[in-house]
């Protein structure tokens, strides 16, 4: 097994909850909501970049999401929301293996703002923000 606290450690990461929620918001905004498409105003982000990519992408926007799943396992959410997180990222793979076609799913079906949300209910319910601290 490998020693997250040590990864942590290396890479200057604080494991404090506040501080992986900002990380997990920034990396959800930077995969699903990069800038908006003129005209259909709708957001995308990088991982419907990647899909354009065939094989590549599709597995390098699974790596890339799989990192919140990463972080919600250390901040020790249950095995039934850490099986829905999998699950989120492995049929938005899925979805973004075909071809071209498979950037269209990637508007509808956002497995890392789904993910972000398993996250945040976590947060608030374990480790509520302080009174008066800044969200």
């Amino acid at each position: 097994m490998i020693d997250t606290t040590d990864l942590y450690d290396r890479a200057r990461l604080s494991k404090e909850p506040h501080d992986v929620r900002k990380r997990v918001e920034r990396l959800e905004a930077l995969l699903e909501r990069l800038f908006v498409v003129p005209g259909i105003d709708k957001p995308i982000g990088l991982d419907a970049i990647l899909s354009l990519i065939p094989g590549v992408g599709t597995i390098s926007g699974a790596a890339l999401g799989s990192y919140l799943v990463w972080e919600a396992r250390n901040l020790g959410l249950s095995k039934w929301q850490m099986a829905r997180m999998n699950l989120n990222t492995l049929f938005d793979m899925a979805l973004g293996a075909i071809p071209f076609v498979g950037v269209i799913p990637d508007f509808f079906f956002r497995s890392n703002s789904r993910n972000l949300r398993i996250i945040r209910k976590h947060l608030d319910k374990h480790h509520p923000a302080e009174p008066g601290a800044p969200v």
